[in-house]
């Protein structure tokens, strides 16, 4: 996914920062970006929903590949807990929130002294066979030094929906 080589060509910046003593960093503040994307896919809401587990997500997710530390054996839940590997550093990603009765999926990824990002995913039944998704993410450099960084992955994160859109689709179209 273009989002995993953005966040590999993004890892020198991540490295420089972790490599920084703490309180060395330029007197920016931390930038801070929310971006927000929506879709359709054409399926039900029953079959869409579980597809924003961390675990389901590999089907349709190009190079999307969470290391679960819990549960053992993975599954999609609340508390799950994970990580991803970004070139040289390690994001720990823990979902707060997943609950298909609301239709809500949450996560939070720490990529120390560098990054956290919160990921807020709403999926709605539009009809028997449509279903809505509204994707957010919030994210914050921890250290100034990965402020490109983070504005950039804003950035990207904007034009995400036809690209999960897509994808979805895909691989929905695969399993018929």
């Amino acid at each position: 996914m273009k989002l995993m080589l953005l966040l590999i060509a993004g890892g020198a910046v991540v490295a420089t920062a972790l490599s920084r003593p703490a309180g060395t960093g330029s007197p920016d503040p931390a930038a801070h970006v929310r971006n927000q994307f929506s879709f359709t896919v054409h399926a039900a809401f029953a079959t869409v929903f579980p597809l924003f587990g961390a675990d389901r997500e590999r089907g349709w997710a190009s190079g999307w590949a969470p290391a679960f530390l819990y549960p053992d054996p993975p599954h999609d839940s609340a508390g799950m807990v994970f990580t991803i590997a970004h070139g040289q550093t390690r994001a720990v990603w823990v979902n707060t929130a997943f609950d298909p009765a609301r239709g809500v999926a949450q996560y939070v990824s720490v990529i120390p002294d560098a990054l956290a990002t919160v990921i807020d995913i709403q999926v709605s039944p539009l009809d028997s066979a449509t279903t809505a998704v509204t994707v957010t993410y919030t994210r914050t450099a921890l250290d100034p030094a990965a402020n490109l960084h983070v504005r950039s992955l804003g950035d990207h994160d904007r034009g995400q929906g036809p690209e999960w859109e897509r994808a979805i689709a895909d691989y929905l179209r695969g399993l018929q």
